[in-house]
């Protein structure tokens, strides 16, 4: 980021809750969950944009704010939305494979990292799944344990069942039914 760049954010009210959504001129690049700390996004945004200049600007997010409502009323299945991504190589690759799950699909940790040439990696996986700044968007939500098992969500278990149900899957539980 250049000295001064801006760094647009809103506080949009969503189904499941007030959601913080920020993004530079490049894309959309961070998004929280309902019951997420928001002294943690401002304080993400100071970290990887210290000269940034933030600006609350709802007009910037229309399209984002219209494509989520889509997503949480079961319209929309994929997410066509620039986004400007924060991460390293490796969670980058992660994400990607991420966001190829498809909608009312889910994967496990090691099946992602199996995909990614590395099978002993789900550890590695994991992590950088749970560093996803764009929840819902990047479907981390879709990413379950080796046995159905629902693991590790930033907005709960109970959000992360309440995704998996609106995309069409059973639970019982904290494990998801074939």
């Amino acid at each position: 980021m250049t000295d001064g760049e801006s760094v647009y954010y809103i506080c949009a009210e969503l189904p499941p809750g007030p959601m913080l959504i920020a993004a530079t001129e490049r894309g959309l690049c961070r998004l929280t969950l309902p019951g997420e700390d928001q002294d943690g996004f401002w304080s993400w945004l100071k970290r990887r944009w210290p000269a940034g200049r933030l600006c609350d600007d709802p007009g910037y997010f229309r399209s984002v704010v219209a494509a989520l409502e889509a997503y949480f009323q079961g319209e929309l299945r994929r997410f066509d939305l620039r986004l400007d991504l924060c991460a390293t190589p490796f969670q980058r690759r992660v994400l990607r494979e991420i966001s190829a799950i498809p909608y009312g699909e889910t994967s496990s940790y090691g099946r992602l990292a199996a995909r990614l040439g590395q099978p002993h990696a789900a550890r590695a996986v994991g992590a950088a799944t749970g560093s996803n700044p764009l929840p819902i968007v990047i479907p981390c939500h879709r990413v379950i344990g080796a046995e159905g098992q629902l693991v590790g969500y930033g907005g709960g278990l109970a959000l992360k069942v309440k995704l998996l149900r609106l995309e069409g899957h059973r639970i019982e539980g904290n494990k998801l039914i074939s």
